[in-house]
Formats: structure tokens, sequence, C-alpha cells
């Protein structure tokens, strides 16, 4: 199958003054602007702009002399490292498209991934070389990154830049996988362009500049980090790379590193607020701390606004690049009280400047009221949607019924045409910013001999923001209890996909049969209660 759908532009943007857009231009912009400003900080490794520059070209050309052509597929599994942001540079200035794996999936889960992909080259950092190796014989070469005497650095030290901007805007720069919200995961292909528009977005909203050091406690993997890997460089910023969002190192690095702006899930907001050194109170220099991947709760917004934390709230989704709606705060809402302006940045607001409107519709597609009580689904359409499914086409035409994409989320249009989140479709628990299908889990139950129903439904955490909570109907004679099932997951799928909770007993169902999830979910929710 072609690396892309088959999508061409007007013929009157192909004039004389016609450049493609894509997100590679940025890197080589900043390091004409800003050559001698740090770009990357890793640990011990710091790069300015032309030194980073130069180092992604050696990259690209590394990939070339391995054989990469275009429209190959290059996997990575690897943290938040500068090896990580360069490739999502040479990768495409190769001609090829990145696919950067969920470093939390198991190797089954990655492998499903790998193969589905059709990735050629598997990249790896060497603290996820047990994973990789289990992943290596399904790509035609496994090479590990992130030490200095790696097979990669061997190869990047070796090879002349060979650098080659991407001609197709329209063409695949990524390939992002979604977390499996119906069971199995869906590649959501992204274009040059929509990386470009929506990097070029995350700048303007989030106030980036030259003098910006962003922190990376989001995942580069996760929507190729909201596009903040081609939006950070597009402003001349500093990127300061972190393996893994410890609320310790996190509150460090704000004191020590000069930490202008941060991405996180509410789970990470509460790590936060919760810290021993939220106490000394919020460093000289002012935070901006923007969440999404699940809405944050006006209590906890309430709590950060407390402690002189500035946070803004972002919505959107793998299939579109990250964040296509943004809660546009407005000026006046300032002398409210805390908890009315905690009430408006729980809500997820308006298209961002490269979206189009974000709409509510009914079932027949047509807008709701904008009464803030009307309920439908989000609507969303723009350059920053993604070109479809790979290798899905069936999927890519039910989520695009009238050429908007559905999201699945069921929300309400307030008078402002600002859109708030009032429910989920489809039964999908977000837990810590990550998607767990429901299904994923009751299937693995499912399997185990002493079960014989089982409903998975979504329960309060005060840390992850919502866990796993089975109830499970067991055969008779069973001798399996709570902790025997929790392990039995765990053996087999991701941990921190296991129930958290077990609960035994008869399942509320339908007169026709169908199991009452509603009912569960409020069950869920006292009986977390009653235990706290």
């Amino acid at each position: 199958m072609s690396a892309s759908p088959s999508i061409s532009l007007p013929p009157q943007v192909t004039g004389l003054g016609y450049v493609p857009l894509e997100p590679t231009a940025f890197l080589r912009r900043s390091a004409r602007v800003f050559a001698d400003r740090v770009a990357v900080i890793d640990d011990d490794a710091t790069f300015t702009y032309a030194e980073f520059s130069e180092r992604v070209d050696r990259i690209a050309g590394a990939l070339t002399s391995l054989g990469v052509r275009a429209g190959d597929r290059v996997a990575v599994l690897a943290s938040n490292t500068h090896v990580m942001l360069a490739l999502h540079y040479a990768i495409p200035l190769a001609s090829a498209v990145i696919v950067a794996l969920n470093t939390r999936l198991s190797p089954p889960e990655l492998a499903v991934i790998v193969e589905h992909s059709g990735a050629d080259v598997l990249i790896y950092d060497r603290e996820l070389e047990a994973n990789a190796l289990e992943l290596a014989p399904l790509v035609g070469r496994a090479i590990r990154c992130g030490d200095a005497g790696s097979e990669f650095e061997t190869l990047v030290q070796a090879a002349s830049p060979n650098a080659r901007p991407p001609q197709d805007e329209l063409g695949m720069i990524a390939l992002n996988y979604t977390s499996g919200t119906t069971g199995t995961p869906k590649g959501v292909m992204y274009s040059h362009r929509g990386a470009y528009l929506q990097a070029l977005a995350m700048a303007f909203h989030t106030q980036l500049d030259s003098s910006s050091v962003y922190l990376w406690t989001l995942p580069m993997f996760h929507c190729s980090g909201w596009c903040f890997t081609w939006a950070v460089t597009a402003a001349g910023a500093t990127h300061r790379c972190l393996r893994k969002p410890d609320a310790a190192l996190i509150w460090h690095h704000l004191r020590e590193s000069r930490i202008s702006h941060l991405c996180a899930a509410p789970t990470i907001l509460v790590m936060l607020a919760n810290h021993d050194s939220a106490q000394a109170g919020m460093p000289a220099r002012p935070l901006r701390i923007y969440t999404g991947g699940a809405p944050p709760g006006p209590a906890l917004l309430e709590r950060t606004a407390q402690l002189g934390i500035d946070v803004y709230h972002l919505y959107g989704l793998t299939e579109t690049y990250g964040p296509a709606v943004v809660c546009e705060w407005r000026e006046e809402w300032n002398a409210l009280s805390i908890p009315a302006q905690a009430e408006l940045k729980a809500r997820q607001g308006v298209g961002n400047i490269v979206a189009q409107e974000a709409r509510v519709v009914d079932y027949d597609g047509r807008d709701v009221p904008a009464d803030g009580v009307a309920q439908g689904e989000i609507a969303l359409r723009g350059n920053n949607v993604m070109l479809g499914y790979y290798r899905d086409p069936e999927a890519t035409a039910a989520a695009f019924p009238d050429g908007w994409f559905r999201t699945g989320d069921i929300g309400v249009m307030h008078p402002d045409r600002y859109i708030q989140i009032t429910d989920r479709s489809k039964d999908v628990i977000i837990s810590g910013g990550e998607n767990i299908a429901s299904i994923e889990v009751e299937q693995m139950l499912e399997r185990h001999p002493d079960v014989l129903e089982v409903a998975v439904v979504a329960g309060p955490d005060p840390t992850w923001g919502e866990v796993p909570i089975a109830f499970v109907t067991l055969r008779p004679d069973a001798s399996a209890d709570e902790a025997m099932l929790v392990a039995y997951c765990r053996e087999h799928i991701t941990r921190f996909k296991a129930p958290k909770r077990i609960i035994f007993g008869e399942l509320p169902k339908t007169g026709t049969g169908k199991i009452q999830k509603f009912v569960l979910r409020d069950r869920a929710k006292i009986l977390v209660g009653a235990t706290k």
C-alpha cells in the first residue's frame, strides 16, 4: 500500500512561489537564526541548533546507508531522549515515516503495531533492549542507540550528511497508533502539512519563543509529542529532555533549569501538586502547564491555582495530531473567583488557530443547540485531522461519515461556542492520559477458566484519574479470587491495563441480555469511594 491516500493539491496552491509545508524546515531555519543557542539538553549531552541540525543530517545519511527508502517505516522504541527528538527530523529527511512506539506496551502488543506498520528498521534505546529484542525478528534491522559505543552512534559518526527535505506535503510523516480503544490499535497517518500547521498552532497558543525552555514530561511517542517535537524548534526554544516524569525530578528542573513550559496529563498535575516540593512555592520564572489526555477536574485546577501554577486545558486525539481544541482564556475571567475560573478551565474550548470550528452534532449530523445542555458527539475537521487510518479504509470511512471526523466523545456546546465533554463513547478508560480499551481487558479475563462473565468500566482514582474496575461472575465451583485474576491479567497484558479492583457477583442486564455498564460505572464510584 502507498504511504498515504491519494490526495492532490488544487492547481492554485502550486504556483511559482509554492514551497511544501513540512516541519523539518523549522530546524533549518533555527539552525540559521539561532545557530549558537542551546537547542537540546539531555543529561550530559547539550547541542546548539547548529550542532543539532548537523547531527540530524548525519542520522538521515545513516538511515539512507542502511537502505531506508522513500515511504519506508522506521520504528523507534525510546523514551524522551535527544535521539528520539532527532529522529523526528532525520526520518522524514530520509524520506521515510516515523513509527514511534509506546514504551509502556508489552512486547506482544508492540509486535502487533510493528507488524501492521511494516517497519523495516527498529531503533531502540538501551533501557528498552529486552522488549526490542523480542521485536527484532519482525524487522530487517534492529539498532541499539543511547550510548557512545552503540551501533547507532557508530553509524551516525561514519555517515555523510544526506538530508532530503520532503517535497510532498500531503505525504505521510508519521504513523501514530491509537491506544486501541476498540481492542486493536489503529495506525493514524499524519501528513507533513498537518504536522507543520499543528506545530505552528502549538507554538502560537502556548506562547513559545526563543527564550522558552520546554521540559519533556509528555511522551514524544504520544501524537508526536502533540507536535511539540517540532513546535519548540520552530520557536527557537530549548528542549529539556526527561526520560521519566518523576515528580521530584520535575520539581528539580522547575527550580534549577529555568523551565517555562511543559505538557502533561492531569495525573502528572496531581503528582506535582501533592509532592512535598510544592510546599516551597513556585520558582521565580513563570511556568505555563498545558494539560490534556483526560479532562482535568475543577478540584485539581483549584489546587494548582492555589499553588500559583498556570494550567491551560487542551483537547484532542491521536487522530487530530494532539490538541485540536484549546480552552482559550479570556482576560475578563481573571476577575472571577478561583472556583469559577476552575469551572471554565475544565471545559475543552474552541478549535485551535489552524483548525475549523469544533461542532457538537446529533445522530444525523446536525448541530445541537448551543445551550450547554443538549448533548451530541464532538466532530472536528481541518488540516490537523489525520489523513486516515493506515490499511483500514473501512474504519476511515466510518470515522468521516460526512467529511467531519467523529471523535467518539459526547459533549455539549455552550452559548459562547466552547465545547465541553460530558461523557465518552465506547467505554474508553483514560488512565494517566493513556487510553485503555475495556473490551481488551474483558477478553483477557474471559480467557481465565474460572470466569463466566465480565464487564470492565472506569473507576475514579486520585492519582491516575481513572483505573479499570472489573465486575466478574465466576463459574460454579470456581476457586479464583481477586488477587489471582489481577495477577493473571498482569501476566498477559501491560500492567497498567490490569484491573485495580475486581468485584464478584451477577451483572445487571437489559431485557435483551446486554450488560448495563452505566449501572456498573455508578457502582464502581460508590465502591471505590467507600474504601478510601
